[in-house]
């Protein structure tokens, strides 16, 4: 008999041999019936591998990541056999599951496919998968696996099997097809229901441009015909919130190769909705004890050295500026850290008084390739709403509680409500990634976790996912269409300190390392602008949308009474413009809601006799008259809705 535990704590005794789905049988018919993965003792398993240990065993269904990852990845293989169907000289290669769907990355030698070769891959897959056949894996010797694609004359796989150890190469057959394996599958081609052919690109054997130019074909499946149908229709709506697309309708900030790519320009409607969130945060960060500085946008060379960012990201970084002066090396900065280590360095400080915390908005240059380069989401220079505090051991804790309560207050200011916390922890088996002591790495990772825990935080722990010089709490934010971004982030670093010689005089006046905490609520504010303009589809909350109100006169004839409006509004600090141009009221009103103004104001006869306004909300229409004086107590009670003011003491 084996034991074996499953997720909720149980332990349940077996007969050695016993497989995972007859585990999820014994526990229920029905659940089984949903069972596509497993996974025991940390390793994915086959639904049908026999149990002979005890262990600890998880079962997913398609809605669990790791199920997803099985479905796709065996929808892999069905679809290499339809593109063998159809093109029986293709050469396979590889085809792995992704963050949406799979691809498969074929050489078709002289063939080619289109889109409109999908619609009869799509229909050969679909009539491949009711076959229902089993995904089989079985082990094979380094010998024998070299033979088999030898004959094939599938250099590709060749040299896969070449690199691999003899005694762990496994193949996984199904109907008439055999693929080179790790394994990982469902339990049969029967579960995959509906499929779509997503795109064909272009695609170098191992990245390599010098090698061989493959066919990577991309494609998405699920268990049920309306799944993909619910995908689509969230595919064509996150079209619609591009926010590269929206950026440019709502004129907030564009791009010109003349400037260089990834270097975008804000235009006025966008640098003042990028101000007022920057102006939102400060507030926030006065109340909490911050204090503001600036640092230039270049170092010499010598300052990343010490910290550590040149040895480790000196090559993704735009090359040293070279000075008259002989051997003198600036970089434009990739990070805000060493400036506001040595602005701590610029006077003695006492353990009375810390902590310190020094906030800057500050704009940073790193290099990325120009394939990776999209929108405002990964851009060649960006600025960071960057916090630095120096603690002492005994105020970590509090301190790293504190901004987790400024970072939520963000997040529902902004109507980011569904987000889980990723506590990113060192890869163990990868030293050399990361700087300093084995220690202090330690010290720092269990003051997230304790935190973390502390504040009741939904979160999970990756490891491998860690700064070079600090594990961090990373914040993973759910978009209205579902989409997970990472944006805020904060980290606790015992190394940057070491590196610089910071000190304090402690109580006992011996010279102690502080600790520094790195933070950013928004992230970048690039990246955290387009976030938010695909969630709110350009609808942001009304305190910071660029322009709160328009007033549209029905004729010149009320130019006095509409300056009147205007000026009331102004006076009030509502953010108000005119629509003054010779069109029809019904134009005014349709540009007005392209342009997602949340409320017009219609002034006519009737309203410049009785003292009102005639007022539309956009998506709603029509809400009634006010009197100017109401309309402005009616704006001033939604801003108060959602801008509420920074609790410190939360």
């Amino acid at each position: 008999m084996i034991k074996i535990t499953l997720p909720d704590g149980s332990v349940r005794e077996f007969e050695s041999n016993i497989t995972p789905m007859a585990v999820a049988k014994n526990i229920s018919e029905g659940f089984a019936r949903n069972v596509i993965s497993a996974n025991f003792n940390g390793s994915t398993v086959e639904t049908t591998t026999p149990l002979t240990t005890d262990g600890s065993l998880t079962l997913y269904t398609f809605d669990n990541t790791e199920g997803k990852k099985a479905f796709w990845h065996s929808s892999a293989h069905v679809l290499a056999q339809a593109i063998l169907d159809f093109y029986p000289n293709a050469k396979l290669t590889i085809g792995p599951a992704i963050d949406n769907g799979f691809y498969y990355d074929v050489d078709l030698g002289k063939e080619t496919i289109s889109d409109n070769d999908f619609p009869k891959i799509e229909k050969k897959f679909l009539e491949r998968a009711r076959e229902k056949a089993n995904f089989r894996l079985r082990s094979i010797s380094k010998a024998d696996a070299l033979t088999y694609y030898k004959e094939q004359d599938n250099e590709y796989k060749v040299e896969l099997i070449e690199n691999l150890t003899d005694g762990e190469i496994t193949f996984c057959d199904h109907s008439d097809f055999t693929d080179l394996c790790r394994g990982g599958h469902i339990p049969n081609t029967g579960i995959i229901k509906a499929i779509k052919i997503m795109n064909v690109a272009g695609a170098y054997w191992r990245g390599d441009e010098k090698n061989s130019q493959l066919t990577r074909i991309y494609g998405i499946s699920f268990p049920k015909q309306k799944l993909l149908t619910e995908y689509l229709e969230l595919l064509e709506e996150a079209k619609k919130r591009d926010h590269r697309k929206l950026g440019k309708e709502l004129e907030l900030f564009t791009f010109s190769q003349k400037v260089g790519q990834g270097l975008p320009l804000w235009l006025p409607k966008g640098a003042a909705l990028r101000n007022r969130l920057q102006d939102f945060l400060k507030v926030a960060q006065k109340k909490a004890g911050y204090q503001e500085v600036m640092t230039p946008h270049i170092g010499q060379k010598d300052l990343y050295v010490t910290s550590g960012h040149y040895e480790k990201y000196g090559e993704d970084s735009f090359q040293p500026i070279k000075t008259p002066k002989m051997d003198e090396e600036y970089l434009l900065k990739p990070m805000n850290c060493p400036h506001h280590c040595e602005v701590y360095n610029h006077k003695p400080f006492s353990y009375k008084d810390l902590p310190v915390r020094y906030a800057e908005f500050g704009t940073v240059y790193r290099y990325e390739q120009s394939g990776e380069l999209h929108g405002l989401t990964r851009v060649r220079s960006f600025t960071q709403d960057d916090a630095h505090i120096f603690c002492t051991p005994d105020q970590l804790d509090s301190e790293f509680k504190n901004v987790i309560d400024l970072v939520l207050y963000v997040f529902g200011s902004l109507g980011f409500e569904d987000f889980t916390a990723q506590v990113s922890l060192r890869d163990p088996e990868k030293p050399e990634k990361y700087i300093g002591s084995v220690e202090n790495w330690e010290k720092a990772e269990q003051a997230i976790i304790n935190a973390a825990k502390d504040k009741g935080l939904n979160y999970v722990i990756e490891s491998g996912e860690a700064a070079f010089y600090g594990p961090k709490l990373d914040f993973m934010v759910k978009d209205a269409l579902g989409r997970s971004w990472q944006l805020g982030t904060i980290q606790v670093d015992y190394n940057l300190p070491e590196r610089f010689e910071l000190n304090y005089k402690g109580s006992d006046n011996e010279q102690h390392r502080p600790i520094m905490i790195h933070r950013a609520p928004f992230g970048s504010m690039e990246r955290f602008i387009a976030v938010l303009l695909e969630h709110t589809g350009g609808n942001f909350p009304l305190w910071l949308t660029p322009e709160q109100v328009i007033i549209l006169p029905i004729s010149e004839k009320y130019e006095k009474y509409t300056k009147k409006v205007l000026n009331s509004l102004e006076n009030s600090e509502i953010r108000a413009l005119v629509d003054d141009r010779n069109e029809k009221t019904g134009r005014k009103i349709r540009d007005a809601e392209v342009n997602k103004i949340p409320f017009m104001v219609i002034v006519g006869e009737k309203e410049e006799q009785e003292g009102t306004v005639s007022v539309r909300k956009h998506g709603q229409g029509d809400i009634g008259t006010f009197t100017i004086e109401e309309f402005i107590s009616l704006i001033e009670e939604e801003v108060a809705k959602t801008l509420v003011p920074f609790n410190i003491n939360n």
